[in-house]
C-alpha cells in the first residue's frame, strides 16, 4: 500500500486550491450595495464560519442566520453550493424578501473639486472611551422572565447594529422570553430599576424582561446560574419588610338600666364608644 502524502505536502496542496469570490446583499435593503467576500479554504472552512463573518461585514438588524439565492430565494445549506462570482442575499430570522438585487447599483464616485486646503482645527471636546467603543462591540446579557424565579435566564448576543435601536433590542428578546402579559416591552435590573436604552446595558450582566405588568420583586439573583459577585451585589441591598398590623376595633354597648331618652341624648355613663386597638 502506497504511503499517503506528508502533512506539509497536504498543506501545500490546500493552498493551491483557488479561492472563490461571491457578492452578498442585505435582505430587504434596496440601497445596500453588494459586499464582496473571498472564500478561502483555511479562513472559511464551514458555512457557519461564513455566516459569522457576514454578521460583522453586512450587519443586518438581527445578525446573519441564512443565505438565499437572489432570484428564486432558495436557501443555501452547504458551503459547497456557493458558486464563484455568484450573488447571494444574507438574511436574519425573517423570511426572504423579493427584490431586484442584481440591479442594485453602487454609488457613483464624486467629482474631485479643487479647493484651498484649510488648516486643521483640533477640537477641545474629549469623548469618553465608553462612548467611542460602545457601538463597536456586541453585548452578551442574561435575561430572566418577570415573575418566573424557577425559569433559568436566557442568554442573548446582541449585535452592534441592533444596539443602535432600543426597539430592535426588545424585539430580539421576544425570541426566547415569553412574559404572561404578551411580548417584551420593558427591561429591568434585578432590583427593579427600569433600563431605558442600549447605553445602560452592561456586558455579561443579568436583567429581567417583562410586558405591561409591573415588576415583581423576587430573588432572581438566587438562581444557580448567577455568579457569586452578582448575588452579593443584589442580595445584600435587600431589606426585609415587616407587614403592618391591621387595627381592630370593638364596640361597647351601654348597660341595661339606661332609658330610651337618655340613649337618644347620649348623656349617660357607659354610652357606646368605638375603641381602636
Amino acid at each position: 500500500m502506497a504511503p499517503g502524502p506528508a502533512p506539509r505536502l497536504r498543506d501545500s496542496l490546500a493552498d493551491v486550491v483557488p479561492a472563490r469570490t461571491v457578492l452578498v446583499y442585505r435582505n430587504g435593503d434596496p440601497h445596500y450595495p453588494a459586499h464582496r467576500v473571498v472564500l478561502h479554504r483555511r479562513r472559511v472552512p464551514t458555512l457557519d464560519a461564513l455566516l459569522l463573518q457576514l454578521d460583522e461585514a453586512v450587519a443586518p438588524p438581527f445578525g446573519v442566520r441564512a443565505l438565499y439565492t437572489p432570484r428564486s430565494g432558495r436557501l443555501v445549506h452547504r458551503l459547497d453550493e456557493l458558486q464563484p462570482g455568484a450573488c447571494y442575499v444574507a438574511a436574519g430570522p425573517e423570511r426572504f424578501k423579493k427584490l431586484d438585487y442584481l440591479h442594485i447599483g453602487t454609488k457613483k464616485p464624486l467629482k474631485k473639486m479643487i479647493d484651498v486646503v484649510k488648516p486643521v482645527v483640533h477640537s477641545a471636546i474629549r469623548v469618553p472611551s465608553r462612548w467611542q467603543l460602545f457601538y463597536n462591540k456586541p453585548r452578551n446579557i442574561n435575561v430572566f422572565t418577570n415573575g418566573e424565579v424557577l425559569v433559568p435566564p436566557a442568554k442573548f448576543l446582541i449585535p452592534r447594529f441592533t444596539l443602535r435601536n432600543w426597539d430592535s433590542v426588545l424585539a430580539l428578546l421576544n425570541e426566547k422570553i415569553f412574559p404572561r402579559s404578551g411580548g417584551v416591552q420593558r427591561l429591568y435590573t434585578l432590583d427593579g430599576h427600569a433600563v431605558h436604552g442600549s447605553d445602560k446595558l452592561e456586558d455579561n450582566h443579568y436583567y429581567v424582561a417583562g410586558g405591561k405588568e409591573k415588576f415583581k420583586h423576587l430573588p432572581y439573583w438566587c438562581s444557580p446560574r448567577v455568579p457569586p459577585e452578582v448575588r452579593r451585589l443584589y442580595g445584600g441591598s435587600q431589606s426585609s419588610r415587616k407587614p403592618r398590623k391591621k387595627k381592630s376595633r370593638s364596640f361597647h354597648y351601654p348597660s341595661k338600666n339606661v332609658t330610651y331618652e337618655e340613649y337618644q341624648a347620649g348623656d349617660f355613663p357607659g354610652r357606646p364608644v368605638w375603641i381602636w386597638s
